[in-house]
Formats: C-alpha cells, sequence, structure tokens
C-alpha cells in the first residue's frame, strides 16, 4: 500500500535536518516536488494503473534524496567533485543500521524498484544494468526523463548562480573533446568535461536520452531548449560557433521529430 500523504510528511521532516534557507537546498527541495509530479503525469501519459501512478510519483519524490547530504558535506551538486549522490539516497533509504524508506513506504514489495529507479536515474543510459525487471526498467526511465524534464527547466529561469556555483559563464570554453563528442554521439562522457560550459553541452544533450515521447513533445512546447540557449553567450570565438553547431544539431533534431 502506498500512500503519498505520510510521504510526503516524511519528506517534510526530512529536510528539516538541513538549511533550508541555503538557496541550494531551497533548489532542491522545488525541484524534487517538480519531479514527483511530472513523473505522476508522465505515468498517467503512459496509462499506466493507478499503483504504477502513485509508484512513479514516489519515486520522484525520493530520488534525490542523497542531494541534501551532498550539499551539507560538499555544498556542491557535481558528483565528480564529492559523491554519487544516487547511491548517497540508496544508502540514506536502505541501509540496515538507519535506512528511512520506511518512514516513506511501510509495504517492503515496492523496495527494489525504489532502490534501482534511484540508482539509475543518474547514470549514463549505457550503464543502467541489462538485467532489471520490466517495472523496475520502467520506473527507472520514468524518473530519468522527469529528473531531465526539470533540469532543463531549473536552466531556462533558476539563477545561474545557483545552478552552476557561478553567475557568468560566458569565459568558459567548450573543449573539443566534449564538442566532438557531442556532434558524433550526442552525448558527452561527463568525466571529460573540463568547464562548466561542457556540462551545459551535456545538458543539451538530454534531448537525444529521452525514453517517451511525451516528454520530448513538453519539452518541444515548453520551449526550453531555446529559452537555455538564448541565456548563455561566449567571449571566446571558436566556443561560440561551437555552442552554435550544438544548437543547431538539436533544433534539427526536434523538427525531425514533427515530421
Amino acid at each position: 500500500m502506498l500512500d503519498m500523504l505520510m510521504a510526503k510528511k516524511a519528506f517534510a521532516e526530512y529536510v528539516k535536518n538541513y538549511d533550508i534557507q541555503n538557496d541550494k537546498i531551497k533548489l532542491k527541495i522545488e525541484h524534487i516536488k517538480r519531479v514527483s509530479q511530472i513523473a505522476k503525469k508522465l505515468a498517467i501519459k503512459l496509462e499506466l494503473d493507478k499503483e504504477n501512478v502513485t509508484l512513479a510519483e514516489l519515486i520522484g519524490l525520493l530520488h534525490d534524496i542523497g542531494r541534501f547530504e551532498q550539499i551539507k558535506r560538499f555544498n556542491t551538486f557535481h558528483d565528480k567533485n564529492s559523491i554519487n549522490h544516487g547511491e548517497l539516497g540508496v544508502h540514506i533509504l536502505f541501509n540496515q543500521k538507519d535506512g528511512i524508506i520506511r518512514n516513506f513506504v511501510k509495504d517492503t514489495q515496492y523496495d527494489e524498484i525504489i532502490k534501482k529507479a534511484i540508482l539509475n536515474h543518474n547514470k549514463d543510459a549505457t550503464n543502467i544494468p541489462d538485467d532489471l525487471t520490466t517495472q523496475e526498467l520502467l520506473h527507472t526511465k520514468i524518473i530519468r526523463d522527469s529528473d531531465k524534464i526539470d533540469i532543463l527547466y531549473i536552466l531556462t529561469y533558476e539563477k545561474k548562480e545557483t545552478s552552476w556555483e557561478k553567475a557568468d559563464l560566458s569565459d568558459d570554453i567548450i573543449s573539443e573533446e566534449i564538442y566532438k563528442e557531442f556532434m558524433e554521439k550526442g552525448k558527452i562522457d561527463y568525466g571529460k568535461k573540463k568547464s562548466s560550459a561542457d556540462s551545459l553541452v551535456g545538458h543539451f544533450a538530454y534531448i537525444f536520452d529521452f525514453n517517451f515521447p511525451d516528454s520530448i513533445q513538453f519539452i518541444k512546447e515548453k520551449k526550453y531548449m531555446e529559452m537555455i540557449y538564448k541565456r548563455f553567450e561566449f567571449h571566446h570565438q571558436k566556443t561560440m560557433e561551437k555552442y552554435k553547431k550544438i544548437y543547431n544539431k538539436v533544433e534539427k533534431y526536434m523538427k525531425m521529430l514533427n515530421n
């Protein structure tokens, strides 16, 4: 039995352990709430039964539970410079000593689905295990799409310094390796990124990594890609040229989907 009222109360109690005046904490609380609702709406669009719709909503509420401790310990959202927040979230929820999953859901039958979805929500798609059950894979795909949709919302509307840890990216450079990988494969290796501009390229690559047509349609209707593109300019001429070509590739792909 899934009880979202109980889960939301448990979430509200959990975040009281952190400084809710911190802009990063505030951003993450609101992100989690939006992702939970996006996941619910996406599950409804997919015509899932009531149980799976609620489970998608719950996973949305829990997917970034590790972020709060990450921010407290390291004051960053960058896993590369701190800790894998998906793995940390699973530890916080499910470790045998003091895991808190039962504060959110009493029934143990959903544990593996929740655990797998959280562990895989922030991985490169090629690193998702091929031994997931049908339901585990379904909810992994739902949370991956929902998370990306709201990250694009954040990049469109939130303060740059909260997302990027600096207000101005104009002096950043898109590295040749990241640019080449994006143009050839529509993705980047986050382990190779050298700047916030490289990370921005990775966010444009989201459009090639959505699992459901409804997710892409939502992005197109909100014009997130176009608005994100217009938010950034770079002083370095070659980087600006690369940036334009990156956006053109994304725009061409989205137009192709209309046909």
